[in-house]
């Protein structure tokens, strides 16, 4: 006897017109995998569970996001050419793994740039006054590389592109009252 209890272990009886609404398959959870409790010989559980739509600007219990960050694009510029062991060093250096090297030709190698969104502003490239006089590290301030992680039956992907349709909505609202205020 399996003595473990999965959500996946649900069974929805429908109530009314529920099976018109939703369809033969119903509604489920949306992981059904996840262990709730285990039983032991004899025992048997008996719920009534009720679901609840809501969104997160109510609660956060309803918010499918678990993290949404952003930070600007990096900007790393070799403003002095480093070639040989100091372009092998300056690869082996870069935890991110932003720079490559370049076969010049001839046996003669060079370092360039070639995962700039791979780095995090750690500035070990720089480390040292070599370097430092090398390479220029900025961030581009217009340009922002947004993250976003979900946690719910939501894809980020649609996620953003709900979050942007409420932020037009909001946008016309304030455009619409401004000018009824200064018609």
């Amino acid at each position: 006897i399996n003595a473990d209890v999965y959500s996946g272990d649900f069974k929805w009886i429908p109530q009314g017109k529920q099976e018109e609404k939703f369809g033969p398959n119903g509604i489920k959870p949306v992981h059904d995998d996840i262990i709730l409790t285990k039983l032991r010989p004899g025992q048997v559980i008996e719920a009534e569970l009720l679901a609840e739509k809501g969104i997160g600007k109510d609660h956060a219990k309803w918010s499918p996001v678990c993290t949404a960050s952003y930070r600007l694009l990096p900007e790393i510029e070799i403003k002095k050419e480093i070639t040989g062991i100091d372009a092998k060093k300056l690869v082996e250096t870069c935890p991110m793994k932003v720079f490559d090297i370049e076969d010049l030709g001839g046996g003669r190698t060079k370092a360039v740039v070639k995962y700039p969104r791979n780095c995090s502003m750690c500035r070990e490239c720089i480390r040292g006054k070599k370097n430092e006089e090398r390479i220029q590290l900025r961030r581009i301030r217009n340009h922002f590389i947004f993250s976003v992680e979900s946690v719910g039956m939501y894809k980020a992907r649609d996620i953003v592109t709900e979050a942007l349709k409420v932020l037009r909505g909001k946008a016309l609202k304030l455009r619409s009252d401004l000018e009824k205020m200064y018609a």
